[in-house]
């Protein structure tokens, strides 16, 4: 009896567990969307078949294979792996999957993992433009401003060719690059990463070694316009700025650096990863002992480096430069002062000021002592050009004057000639109507004449007739 009562206990539960496992199984069959996991069954190039939790199996085919991500390329049976529901019932009554659809949604989960957490993700570079690379990550664009590269893939290119610059961007095309995600917006599908952060990270360890006022040695890698980059240690890199190279003024770094150069720097800032270096700290200030060599009211002589709208740049030895603005220059009303002094030009100056200690020094020219230097040739020049033009011009203008006058004159001998003529022309046709009215004159007045005779010969008949009728 009770071993009955056990068999019914054991039979109710089994029937129970099997009812809660049919409810569970029922509450679990996958929808369109959904993400599952499943095991694979078989894998080949055109299809991966899935057994999904022994109920029901899937297939992935065409496009929806996804072989760009690493986890989906090298399938083999019994792996685990996830799909995507596309379709509940296909035409053979399996689950239609997707590995594409799975694959972007865990790979936006990874880039906004990367994000949160600060971590490193791997990029492929596609493509290239003047801005920066055009990477992706499994089949999600992304970009990485130049300004983000790490500074062993920067282009610094002498001068700032743009040209150069994007020759030297599309060398990282097909590579690979440790990025870590800056900004992300996924319902835009906007992603930024930075190689810089990532190399950041890595570099933390080096750099944290190196103090502010210690010396470092290394190579010249590149040259701008604003200063050198200096590679030392293990892929560190630091800049001197163009105002830390050299005690006096500086137009270009090329005047003194090459690439390849060895030189030794103080380090004065660290920010980050960013080092700045000082090459001038290790030479002796020239400017300390100043005041033994120049005094205020002292009159030197000074060769224009550079000339400014605001003023000159004077050079008055190797180490000691000074300054002398427009309004101590003594020019006159309407001078420029691009007319008046050249680069390279020599001039006396006074000295109007000198602060050692932030290495300033103002000058001035003595008044009515301004030298004309390169620019009294130049004027000779000009004027002699200038005379030479006139007489051109005055030659042409006579030459033109006699060819108008000329011109003139034939035009008027042809104009008297016309008048000659139409005068002429008055005259004879004076002359015909004279003739005409001669002729009507004359046969008016034998007109006259001829009634006249008429009218005496009316006048004797008259009288005859009437001594006849009187007798």
């Amino acid at each position: 009896m009770e071993e009955q009562k056990e068999n019914n206990k054991t039979k109710t539960a089994g029937e129970k567990n099997f009812a809660e496992l049919l409810n569970d199984e029922i509450i679990k069959i996958p929808q369109q969307g959904d993400i599952i996991s499943g095991e694979v069954l078989s894998a080949s190039k055109a299809e991966v078949r899935l057994d999904i939790n022994g109920i029901m199996t899937g297939v992935v085919r065409g496009q929806e294979l996804y072989h760009e991500a690493e986890e989906y390329a090298n399938l083999k049976p019994g792996d685990k792996i996830e799909a995507t529901v596309i379709e509940e019932d296909n035409e053979n009554g399996e689950l239609e999957l997707s590995f594409r659809h799975a694959g972007q949604q865990k790979a936006w989960g990874n880039l906004i993992d990367s994000f949160k957490n600060k971590t490193d993700i791997k990029v492929k570079v596609d493509d290239a433009n003047k801005g920066g690379l055009v990477i992706s990550y499994a089949q999600i664009v992304g970009f990485l401003p130049v300004s983000q590269l790490a500074p062993e893939n920067y282009p610094r290119i002498s001068g700032g060719d743009r040209g150069k610059i994007l020759e030297k961007l599309k060398s990282f095309i097909g590579k690979d690059m440790k990025v870590r995600v800056i900004n992300i917006e996924e319902q835009e599908g906007k992603v930024v990463v930075s190689e810089r952060k990532a190399w950041q990270e890595k570099q933390k360890d080096v750099i944290s070694k190196y103090k502010v006022g210690g010396l470092v040695e290394g190579r010249i890698a590149a040259m701008t316009s604003f200063g050198v980059f200096v590679s030392f240690d293990k892929n560190l890199e630091g800049l001197i700025h163009i105002s830390e190279l050299a005690w006096q003024r500086i137009d270009n770094p090329a005047d003194l650096f090459k690439v390849g150069d060895q030189i030794k720097a103080e380090i004065i800032s660290i920010d980050g990863s960013k080092i700045f270096l000082s090459a001038k700290r290790l030479i002796k200030d020239p400017w300390k002992n100043v005041a033994k060599k120049y005094k205020e009211g002292q009159t030197v002589d000074g060769e224009i480096l550079k000339v400014n709208p605001f003023g000159l740049f004077v050079k008055l030895d190797a180490d000691i430069h000074g300054l002398s603005h427009i309004s101590q220059l003594n020019l006159a009303p309407g001078q420029k002062i691009h007319d008046v002094f050249k680069q390279g030009g020599k001039q006396k100056f006074i000295i109007a000021s000198i602060d050692a200690e932030n290495h300033r020094l103002g000058l001035v020219i003595p008044d009515g002592k301004t030298k004309k230097h390169e620019n009294t040739e130049t004027r000779k020049h000009e004027n002699t050009e200038n005379t030479k033009t006139r007489k051109h011009k005055n030659t042409e203008n006579t030459k033109t004057q006699k060819h108008e006058n000329t011109k003139t004159q034939k035009q008027e001998g042809k104009k008297e000639e016309k008048e000659e003529e139409k005068d002429k022309d008055k005259d004879k046709k004076i002359k015909k109507k004279d003739g005409k009215e001669k002729k009507e004159d004359k046969k008016n007045k034998n007109s006259d004449k001829d009634k006249k005779e008429v009218s005496e010969k009316s006048a004797v008949k008259k009288s005859e007739k009437t001594e006849t009728d009187n007798k």
